[in-house]
């Protein structure tokens, strides 16, 4: 007894240092000072899961959908996703203006606005998601059919996730947009900020490690592989040595561009148009349009797409061509881009 005595008093003890730490240091954390509120984790993932069971009827949740219920299953799911989510907003969007000096019935007012313009855009992100799995079945020889999409790539529980964050983001939503991309990140192994932007026909193969920056663009019929990073050079930072934040960082990827596993491009670069490039390449200057870059065993070198041997025009050297060849760096010498040490550094033949 007088053992288990000692070990409570402790604990209270050690409860009351705890706490005070709260209210100090860099993260302040949340206001305890009524009223205060916060989002809640697992309501945003509920939304989350009731929105794919509007893209996916009968894949995701409730099946056995009939043409005679699946009016009423729909109009149920968006009434507690409107619900649900307007609470959210909420309570994300009061909790950083309090902190402001904001007041509760404008962010009520702000909430019940931000969920109907996503509400109004459910049909085209349908159509977006359904062109995302289409192009999955054109790129993939392994799929055999749309369902299997669906029901089992990660690559679309990421896509579908940043389609809706995406809109919540551009809406001015705070923290939500991060909490469901992070959701997706844990559960998929792929990170894509909800500030990217993303066209139509969307691919993620396998999908394993992908990041995609915040200012990110990538156009249409893009397929990414496994490992691939869309990611930033450096972090400038101002007088005070503190991030200077919103400025473009992230490559632009062009319309029908194929970025192949372990690839890395930073900066605020341009890959062209029908632009291939290699696996484990890494880049930080711009690729032109139908171009592939590859890596050799010695080096990477660019070649225009769809060539197989012979010298290229405008000097490139192709897969089937031996020798040494000119050399133009690709990476600034000294600069944030050089490769870890050890590896080979994109050049240009």
């Amino acid at each position: 007894m007088m053992r288990n005595r000692r070990l409570h008093e402790r604990l209270h003890e050690l409860t009351r240092a705890l706490t005070r730490t709260y209210g100090s240091g860099p993260v302040t954390g949340h206001n305890l000072e009524p009223p205060h509120v916060l989002p809640s984790r697992e309501a945003v993932i509920r939304v989350l899961t009731r929105l794919f069971q509007v893209f996916f009827p009968g894949f995701v949740g409730r099946q056995y959908l009939t043409w005679a219920n699946v009016e009423f299953h729909t109009g149920a799911l968006l009434d507690e996703i409107a619900e649900e989510l307007a609470d959210q907003v909420f309570a994300a969007v009061c909790h950083e203006r309090t902190e402001a000096g904001g007041d509760r019935e404008r962010c009520r007012q702000f909430a019940e606005e931000a969920v109907l313009r996503l509400l109004e855009r459910l049909p085209e992100l349908r159509r977006l998601l359904l062109l995302d799995v289409q192009a999955a079945l054109d790129g993939d020889p392994a799929a055999k059919n749309t369902n299997e999409i669906i029901f089992s790539y990660p690559g679309l529980v990421a896509i579908a996730t940043y389609r809706v964050a995406h809109e919540l983001e551009a809406g001015g939503v705070p923290l939500l947009p991060r909490i469901m991309t992070e959701w997706a990140h844990a559960r998929t192994g792929i990170d894509i900020h909800p500030g990217a932007t993303i066209g139509e026909r969307f691919f993620i193969d396998h999908g394993t490690g992908v990041v995609i920056g915040e200012t990110t663009v990538i156009g249409d019929g893009v397929k990414l592989y496994q490992g691939v990073t869309l990611g930033a050079l450096s972090f400038p930072k101002d007088e005070r040595g503190r991030l200077i934040r919103g400025l473009r960082r992230h490559p632009r990827i062009g319309d029908g561009v194929v970025i192949y596993g372990g690839a890395t491009i930073l900066g605020d670069i341009t890959i062209g148009d029908g632009a291939v490039i290699g696996g484990n390449v890494w880049l930080t200057q711009s690729v032109p349009p139908r171009t592939k870059v590859v890596h050799h065993p010695q080096n990477a070198r660019m070649m225009p797409a769809g060539g197989a041997g012979g010298r290229a025009p405008g000097g490139a050297v192709s897969a089937g061509e031996t020798g040494p060849a000119p050399r133009e760096g690709l990476v600034p010498e000294g600069g944030a881009g050089d490769p870890p040490s050890g590896g080979p550094a994109p050049e240009r033949a």
